[in-house]
């Protein structure tokens, strides 16, 4: 009798991100070929940390739907004091530690949660930036922004990062939070709030 025949599960594919400055400029991560994950892109995430540069030092970051963490991971890079990355997707959640272990990124703080019920627990102190790019079209930029201001999650003066859809306009922001500077690259639009 012959022996059965063995089905070979196809591999997920490995995409790979690249921190573009500070003390690990040029380093290469990867992340897993997962619907929805799509890093900041890198002409994007340049932008932003221009925007950032007067006032990333020392910060405490607070990176929302982490994903491919590029942007907590470069803003650690850039000088940030931590970064607390929050996604509930286990395999992502393992690269996650693997790119803090491999880059020694002892600021960096990976938290295996949903985030709207995240935001719902009272943080232990406030944050100075919070990067916000959750998946397109699920409609949880305000939810997660009322949550933010209504929980202390926000030092006086903190920065949110929020990135939506390009055809998708910004509204619903708590009352407090002022729009200092947008910008829009193909399908993404990219908006920084000050508290």
């Amino acid at each position: 009798m012959a022996a059965p025949l063995r089905h070979k599960t196809k591999p997920r594919s490995v995409n790979r991100l690249r921190i573009i400055g500070g003390e690990w400029r040029g380093r290469r991560l990867s992340f897993p070929d997962i619907a929805g994950l799509r890093p900041t892109p890198d002409r994007v995430r340049e932008t932003l940390f221009n925007w950032l540069a007067p006032m990333i030092e020392g910060t405490r970051c607070l990176d929302l739907f982490a994903g491919s963490g590029a942007l907590g991971l470069e803003a650690l890079s850039r000088g940030a004091a931590s970064v607390v990355m929050v996604d509930s997707d286990a395999t992502v959640i393992a690269h996650l530690h693997q790119h803090v272990a491999a880059l020694h990124a002892s600021g960096a703080q990976v938290m295996d949660a949903d985030a709207l019920h995240y935001l719902q627990h009272p943080p232990g102190a406030g944050f100075d930036i919070v990067f916000l790019d959750p998946p397109f079209r699920q409609n949880l930029v305000v939810p997660c922004c009322e949550l933010l201001e209504r929980g202390g999650w926000l030092n006086p003066g903190a920065r949110i990062y929020i990135e939506t859809e390009s055809d998708q306009p910004l509204s619903g922001l708590p009352h407090n939070w002022h729009i200092t500077r947008s910008k829009k690259s193909g399908q993404v639009s990219y908006h920084l709030a000050q508290r």
